[in-house]
């Protein structure tokens, strides 16, 4: 099961839209789909056709993710009647803003990925929707997810929106799990005939060389039209639903190639980590000390420590001492050498 993060932190870009065209493409390609809407406003929920009354929804999920909260937070969609595809979709509600801290815990930002454990089998492709915000909905489906699809379109503050994100999810692969990275930023609400729109799409390929996606989702109705009546873009009659629709099959051909080629490697990303760990400690102060250059001047047998400072008092003393000891020494030699001296002479005047 693969998971992918449909977010923008700003509004009103057409995120779910993306979003819902992402699930549309899946399911018309045969993969086992689900839908998690942890926007408050609940519009997946909505364009899946899932009305009503539920008792569980992904605000109990967050709360007790055990196996029958998830299940019965479960529903199927209505494009299941559509395409012959099993398409759910983890029911929405606004009481999931609970859940939005802007400080969330270790512990609950796990959440979501301890849910999804519970049904690991059963999916091919899940697909969340994030809140337009930066709060704890949107860093719960980060960490559970195994890629993020950006949306932007193409304004100043839009480009600044998907630089924040960016920015934001390496920072948050850094400290909780490097299994994240970003698949891409799509342009949507393009206008071919804008010069601002041309010149923002510009400038965001130079600034993200490489994860601009290729498709330029223009503003078109047919879309909108497609989400009223709760189809699938897929299943919508015309020729410019066909031509969206054949690019969100672009878009997730690229994403299923990029999710098969760079595998997350738990174990290798661990060993590699530890070998970075082992080359910061050669760096620390103490590490290693023995082939310093402070080694080299203090002794080959310098361990690091500082050794106590020489007492200029107690220098002169051990000088004297050592005069001292010197003056004796040669009072004794000469003596010696006297004595030697007295003895010779007696011999000779005996004689």
């Amino acid at each position: 099961m693969y998971v992918l993060s449909v977010s923008s932190l700003k509004g009103g870009v057409g995120k779910t839209t993306v979003a819902l065209g992402m699930a549309s493409a899946s399911s018309a390609r045969g993969l086992r789909t689900l839908v998690i809407d942890l926007d408050p406003q609940c519009d997946a929920t909505t364009g899946l056709g899932a009305i009503g009354e539920f008792n569980e929804t992904c605000a109990d999920v967050l709360k007790s993710p055990k196996h029958n909260v998830v299940h019965k937070a479960i529903v199927s969609s209505t494009w299941a009647k559509i395409h012959s595809t099993k398409i759910d979709v983890m029911v929405g509600s606004p009481k999931v803003q609970q859940a939005d801290a802007p400080s969330p815990t270790v512990r609950e930002l796990w959440k979501l990925e301890e849910a999804l454990a519970r049904i690991e089998t059963e999916y091919d492709l899940v697909i969340i929707d994030t809140p337009p915000s930066i709060n704890g909905l949107t860093k719960t489906a980060w960490v559970t997810s195994d890629r993020i699809l950006i949306v932007t379109e193409p304004s100043l503050f839009s480009v600044v929106a998907a630089e924040r994100s960016i920015r934001a999810i390496n920072e948050l692969r850094k400290a909780i799990t490097r299994r994240l990275k970003v698949f891409g930023v799509v342009v949507n609400r393009y206008k071919p005939l804008s010069k601002e729109h041309q010149f923002r799409v510009a400038e965001l390929a130079e600034k993200y060389p490489g994860k601009l996606l290729p498709q330029l989702f223009e503003e078109k109705s047919t879309m909108q039209q497609a989400q009223g009546a709760a189809m699938p873009i897929h299943s919508w009659p015309g020729d410019t639903a066909a031509s969206i629709a054949a690019s969100f099959d672009h878009v997730l051909d690229a994403l299923m190639l990029d999710l098969t080629e760079r595998v997350y490697d738990e174990d290798n990303e661990k060993s590699r980590r530890n070998r970075k760990e082992k080359r910061r400690m050669k760096l620390k102060r103490g590490k290693g000390i023995e082939a310093s250059p402070l080694a080299v001047l203090m002794g080959s047998d310098y361990n690091g420590e500082d050794k106590a400072k020489a007492d200029p008092l107690e220098d002169l003393i051990s000088s004297a001492s050592s005069d001292d000891s010197t003056d004796v020494t040669n009072s004794d030699v000469a003596a010696q050498v006297s004595e030697a001296g007295s003895g010779s002479d007696g011999g000779s005047s005996s004689d």
